[in-house]
C-alpha cells in the first residue's frame, strides 16, 4: 500500500467503498514489503537467475542460495 500523501487529507470521505486506495495504511506491512521487493530487485541483477537458464529445480534452487549468501555477505 502506498501512504496518502498529506495534500489530499481532505479527500479521505470519497475513498473506500467507491474506489481508490483504502483509508488505512499499515507502517509495518509496507516496510516488510519494501524489504522482499527489494531482495527480489537484487536477486534478479544475477542473469541466471532472472532469466531461468537452468533446466533443473535443484540447479536453480542451488544458484538461488548462492547467490542470497554472496548478497548477505556484502552487507
Amino acid at each position: 500500500m502506498i501512504p496518502q500523501p498529506s495534500d489530499q487529507v481532505s479527500h479521505r470521505l470519497r475513498r473506500g467503498r467507491a474506489g481508490g486506495r483504502p483509508p488505512a495504511f499499515d507502517v509495518e506491512a509496507y516496510k516488510q514489503r519494501n524489504a522482499v521487493e527489494r531482495c527480489i530487485n537484487r536477486l534478479k541483477q544475477w542473469r541466471g537467475l532472472a532469466m531461468r537458464t537452468d533446466k533443473l529445480a535443484v540447479a536453480y534452487q542451488a544458484a538461488l542460495h548462492l547467490a542470497s549468501i554472496l548478497i548477505w555477505a556484502r552487507w
